[in-house]
C-alpha cells in the first residue's frame, strides 16, 4: 500500500417510484458527486453509497427491480468506468446487479483506466432484502480482495460489518483497506461501533460510505460517512447531509501508536497473534449453525 487520500462520499437517491429514468438520474448524480469530490479533495479512492443507482428499499418486485438494472459491466456501470477513467481515480459504488435469475446487491471496484476491477455480492442481505426471507436480492458466495495500485483493497457492504468473520477472511487474504458502501437501516451508534471494530479487530483502513435521504420506498438515512484507521480512530467524518468525508490513508502512520496521539508506539498484531491451535479444536463449531437464545 501506498499513501493517498480516500473520500467516502453520500448522497440521496432520487425518489420514488423506481424507474428507468430515475436509474439514469442516480447514476448521473453518482457521476456529478465523484466528479465534485475528486476535484475539491484530491481523493484517488473514491466509495459510493450501497445501491446509490437506485437507493436500497426499490420499492417494486424483484423481478421489475431485475429489468431496471444489469450486468457488471454494463449501462449501470458504463457512466461510472468513464468517469473513473476520466478523472484517473479508483471509485467503489454500490449498485443491484441482474444476475441469470436474480438480483444481486453488489459492490464494484473500478480502477483508474475505466476497468471494473472486482465486485462484491453481499453474503449477508439484510432480512428485509433478503430472497430468501421475501425479499428481493440473493446472497453472494464470494469474499473480494482486490491488488490495486493503492493497494490490497476488499469491500464489504451495509449488513455485512456485522460479521466478523468475513472481514478476518479479508484480512488473511492481504486487504489494506475495506470498502463499505452502505445504507444503515440501524441507528448512528451501530454503524460507527461496527465500522470502527471491523478496523480494529483486523488492522485496516475502512473508507465507509453511508447513504443520505429517502429511498424509493420512503426510508431514510442518516448518513455520517467516514474514514477508520487501523487503530479505530475516526479520522474524517461526513454530517447527515449530502456531502463526503476525506483523509489521508498513510501505511507509515498506520499503526504508528498504541492510541490515536499516545506517546506509546503499537507494538502488537490482531493477525499474526491468532492462536490458531485453540481455533482448530473449534473449527466445527465456528461454522456450524446457531442462533441467539433471545427471543425476538
Amino acid at each position: 500500500m501506498r499513501a493517498f487520500t480516500a473520500a467516502a462520499v453520500q448522497f440521496a437517491p432520487e425518489p420514488g417510484p423506481l424507474t428507468e429514468a430515475s436509474v439514469r438520474r442516480n447514476i448521473d448524480r453518482a457521476v456529478s458527486w465523484t466528479r465534485r469530490c475528486v476535484e475539491r479533495s484530491g481523493a484517488e479512492l473514491v466509495v459510493l453509497p450501497e445501491t446509490c443507482t437506485t437507493g436500497f428499499n426499490p420499492g417494486v418486485p424483484a423481478a421489475e427491480l431485475r429489468g431496471l438494472v444489469s450486468e457488471v459491466p454494463g449501462p449501470v456501470s458504463e457512466p461510472i468506468q468513464r468517469v473513473a477513467r476520466e478523472l484517473g481515480v479508483h471509485v467503489c459504488f454500490g449498485t443491484y446487479e441482474r444476475a441469470a435469475e436474480t438480483v444481486h446487491n453488489a459492490a464494484v471496484l473500478v480502477g483508474p483506466d475505466g476497468d471494473v476491477l472486482g465486485v462484491y455480492r453481499k453474503v449477508h442481505p439484510f432480512r428485509v432484502e433478503d430472497a430468501r426471507h421475501g425479499g428481493w436480492a440473493a446472497p453472494g458466495g464470494e469474499v473480494t480482495v482486490v491488488d490495486t495500485p493503492l493497494g490490497r483493497i476488499g469491500m464489504a457492504i451495509c449488513f455485512d460489518g456485522d460479521f466478523p468473520e468475513l472481514w478476518r477472511i479479508m484480512a488473511v487474504r492481504g486487504a489494506e483497506v475495506v470498502c463499505r458502501p452502505s445504507a444503515l437501516l440501524r441507528s448512528a451508534d451501530i454503524w460507527e461501533l461496527t465500522t470502527r471494530a471491523r478496523a480494529y479487530d483486523n488492522h485496516v483502513y475502512v473508507v465507509a460510505a453511508n447513504a443520505v435521504g429517502a429511498d424509493p420506498a420512503g426510508t431514510l438515512y442518516f448518513g455520517n460517512s467516514m474514514v477508520v484507521t487501523p487503530i479505530a480512530e475516526v479520522v474524517a467524518r461526513a454530517a447527515t447531509h449530502e456531502g463526503w468525508a476525506a483523509a489521508r490513508l498513510d501505511p507509515a502512520a498506520a499503526m504508528a501508536s498504541l492510541t490515536p496521539g499516545s506517546s506509546v508506539r503499537h507494538s502488537f498484531d490482531h493477525l499474526a497473534e491468532r492462536n490458531l491451535e485453540v481455533y482448530g479444536k473449534y473449527a466445527a463449531d465456528l461454522l456450524g449453525p446457531a442462533s441467539t437464545p433471545f427471543p425476538r
